[in-house]
């Protein structure tokens, strides 16, 4: 099987934990900075971006946790793809930025792009039973 080779499995628990936390911590951080994120998101055009901000912020956390814990793995994948695909064009839109934010905002759309690319990953492989993983799914 996949995860049968040696450090196979703690390999995918440092992936999961990386990506995970990464995800988690940004959705926390929704809440703990909550005025400078809804007041960006409003500058970017977001709707409703007082309810959009905790909204993607509890998203994030949870999906960040499901892939950290192994817990409902496609719906912690999809809904991280999920925010990634719908916030990198609205929120980096380097194409609309100023010189002077280009870079800046290509750099902020590549690596969205780049975490997608994991998000999709980690969705192929929730169909399997995960190593050093709660493993509670669908």
């Amino acid at each position: 099987m996949v995860f049968d080779t040696a450090g196979a499995g703690a390999a995918f628990l440092v992936a999961r934990v990386l990506f995970g936390g990464v995800f988690a911590f940004t959705g926390l951080n929704h809440f703990l900075d909550a005025e400078s994120m809804i007041g960006y998101a409003d500058a970017k055009g977001v709707p409703a971006a007082s309810l959009a901000v905790p909204f993607s912020g509890g998203l994030l956390i949870a999906g960040g946790l499901g892939i950290i814990l192994g817990v409902y793995p496609t719906v912690a994948a999809g809904a991280i793809a999920v925010f990634l695909i719908v916030s990198t064009p609205k929120m980096h839109d380097f194409w609309n930025a100023p010189p002077d934010q280009k870079q800046g905002e290509t750099n902020n759309f590549l690596k969205n792009v780049a975490l997608l690319g994991g998000a999709l990953a980690f969705l192929v492989f929730a169909s399997q039973a995960w190593p050093l993983a709660a493993n509670l799914g669908l």
